[in-house]
């Protein structure tokens, strides 16, 4: 019962009733376009799900001496602890003095520092680090450096990521089950109170509504205990950790999942006063009054729960956070009226048949209304978090997005079976559905005294009299069980003989069980990094290792030793002129501009603004005039002073330089 699914059936099957889906599919066109216009729109500031997007040392440098700190920088708010941050030399042994890192923010970069020990020896060191990012999601990366030349460690690159392993799978369960949870107790509450007011009288309803409010404070309560492994260590013991938890309270996630046992507790006195006081009134004045209360009521609980989410995850940090938790709020919403709604129709269609056609019109219309939010809320969410055509394709978070806008597109096409099984069973059956009602109950009860009867003529112990069953009372209780059952199976095989009522409750449990995938997918979107912020971490490191030149570099140094035939020039060239390793070659000409063999050539690179150097390379020499060194690594971009030395005898050389920009 989606967008396809009117909120209004005509008397027959007529041209109107045929423009009506036509006029839906249309409108869900429009709001596609929509979609794919705001999606090809330019792209902001990454929004959620922090990523490391600069170093210094860069991943894979080759540093001259060791630094003094490291320095992360990220695409947006961090919570780091005192060991978020770990630097281990090439034994696997802490190379960082262990203190917590610093905070070196300035204006909007986000960047920490770690200090190292005085005097590190040579070799490769790996930088592991894990924080939490301001939606809530642990992010964890590791990568190396080298003091000197690269050389073997005996570290391992992490391959897990952050909250992963056995916690980050009952994590993920858990946030299902919260999900799954509030829809079944917000929609299954609306379903009642708008659509179907007698159903708050029926025992499967009131089941259902109370199971989702139980799921929802057990998911709640686990996520609590297991917030503390999640973003941290990844045992499954510390979930017990009392000093973990206090921390956990102390953040944002944490106040989130309190605030949500809060108004738990006030929804369990909502259920009560709705499966209590409200299912018994009987006068229609009063339970106006009271419908009105409660719905209103039940709003509000509703909408501060789903604020919860709203307050702690990728709502509540980007671009335009003061617009999106609010849109994120009427999703959620519009999301548990309609998949909690088509939850509660279907249980009503199995287990009670007394339901009519015209609750069904009226969940209908509230469906109609639940998609017309989604596609409008959707479409904003859609551009915050992807924002580009690339991102949408290209990116994990993208492609589950599309599954997501397939499986609606399913569910739609469902729901427009669903409305002309509905319509079919307004209009057929030779009557209204109160006439239809009033003959199953007719027949339910004419068969329940036919059962009466047969049950205590047919007995051999009880007389065939008045009084019989009144002298044995636990035959009495026997007999009416006997009744109540025959009566039940009488009324349902009334129910199911109706192919209008069948051809329904088959197409709403389909569309249930997708309802099912699209809830599933939804949970493991809200755990992705967005494709917005994927991309721009991505472009953030390309711009950040990409070299400033084109490379080659090439330059001309003229040089005299003062001796004989001690004049010429020495060309270079260094290959592709960036960080890491390059490859130079050097020709040496004479005055007449021919290839000139000299003994030795030596070159030294300096930065001098970093203090860093000379870096000695000595070239082999290849042929006459050409010499040529392979790996020579540069470990920063700057502008280095290349100084190159020629001897052309035994005594006579000479030194020139020459600045040039690397990287």
């Amino acid at each position: 019962m989606t967008a396809a699914t009117a909120p209004h059936f005509g008397p027959t099957p007529s041209t109107p009733a045929i423009r009506r889906p036509l006029a839906a599919a249309a409108l869900l066109a429009a709001l596609v376009g929509m979609v794919f216009g705001l999606l090809l729109g330019g792209a902001g500031p990454a929004s959620a799900h922090a990523a490391l997007t600069g170093s210094d040392p860069q991943d894979g440098a080759v540093v001259a001496t060791a630094p003094k700190e490291v320095t992360l920088t990220f695409s947006e708010q961090v919570a780091l602890g005192d060991d978020s941050i770990r630097i281990l030399d090439p034994d696997g042994k802490r190379a960082d003095t262990g203190a917590a890192p610093r905070d070196l923010q300035s204006g909007s970069t986000v960047k920490y520092g770690v200090s190292l020990h005085a005097g590190l020896p040579d070799g490769t060191y790996t930088v592991a680090w894990q924080a939490v990012s301001a939606d809530s999601h642990p992010v964890s990366g590791a990568f190396t450096f080298s003091v000197g030349a690269p050389s073997k460690t005996t570290v391992a690159l992490p391959t897990d990521q952050a909250g992963g392993g056995l916690v980050g799978a009952l994590y993920g369960i858990a946030r299902y089950a919260a999900y799954a949870g509030f829809i079944l107790l917000a929609g299954g509450s609306a379903f009642v109170l708008a659509c179907w007011q007698r159903g708050a009288g029926a025992r499967p309803l009131q089941r259902l509504v109370v199971r989702g409010w139980m799921t929802l404070t057990v998911a709640t309560l686990a996520m609590l205990l297991l917030r503390n492994p999640y973003t941290g260590s990844g045992k499954l013991a510390d979930a017990f950790d009392l000093d973990g938890l206090k921390a956990v309270l102390d953040t944002k996630p944490g106040a989130a999942l309190v605030s949500r046992l809060l108004l738990l507790g006030a929804s369990a006195l909502f259920i009560a006063v709705l499966f209590g006081a409200y299912a018994k009134r009987e006068d229609e004045r009063e339970k106006k009054d009271l419908t009105f209360g409660l719905a209103i009521g039940g709003t509000v609980i509703a909408a501060g729960i789903a604020g919860t989410w709203a307050l702690a995850e990728h709502a509540s940090t980007g671009i335009q956070p003061g617009i999106a938790m609010p849109v994120d709020v009427l999703h959620l919403l519009a999301v548990a009226a309609w998949l909690g709604g088509l939850t509660a129709l279907l249980v009503a269609l199995y287990r009670t048949p007394d339901i009519d056609a015209t609750a069904v019109r009226r969940f209908s219309g509230i469906a109609f209304g639940s998609v017309i939010v989604l596609a409008a809320t959707g479409i904003y969410q859609s551009w915050r978090q992807v924002g580009t055509w690339s991102a949408l394709t290209g990116t994990g978070y993208g492609q589950l997005l599309l599954v997501k806008v397939g499986l609606v597109a399913v569910l739609i096409g469902f729901a427009w079976f669903s409305r002309r099984w509905t319509a079919r069973l307004i209009t057929g059956g030779g009557g209204t559905s109160a006439e239809v009602q009033d003959e199953e109950t007719a027949a339910a009860e004419t068969a329940a005294a036919d059962a009466s009867t047969t049950e205590v003529s047919g007995s051999a112990e009880v007389p065939d009299t008045p009084g019989a069953t009144a002298e044995d009372p636990a035959r009495a209780a026997q007999l009416a069980r006997q009744q109540t059952a025959v009566a039940t199976a009488e009324k349902k095989r009334i129910r199911d003989a109706n192919p209008d009522r069948s051809g329904l409750r088959r197409s709403v449990l389909a569309e249930v069980g997708v309802a099912v995938a699209l809830l599933a997918v939804t949970t493991v979107l809200t755990s992705t990094e967005p494709a917005r912020t994927e991309e721009e971490a991505a472009r953030a490191s390309t711009a950040a290792s990409a070299p400033a030149t084109a490379g080659p570099v090439e330059m001309k140094l003229p040089f005299d030793t003062g001796g004989e035939n001690g004049k010429g020039t020495v060309r270079m060239e260094i290959t592709p002129a960036r960080t890491g390793a390059n490859e130079l070659h050097l020709w040496v000409d004479g005055s007449d501009g021919k290839p000139m063999d000299v003994p030795e050539v030596k070159v030294a690179f300096t930065l001098e603004s970093k203090d860093i150097g000379p870096l000695p390379v000595v070239p082999a020499r290849l042929t006459e005039g050409h010499w040529t060194a392979d790996g020579v690594q540069i470990p920063m971009a700057g502008n280095w002073k290349v100084a190159v030395t020629v001897r052309t005898s035994d005594i006579d050389q000479t030194t020139i330089d020459k600045n040039m920009k690397i990287g």
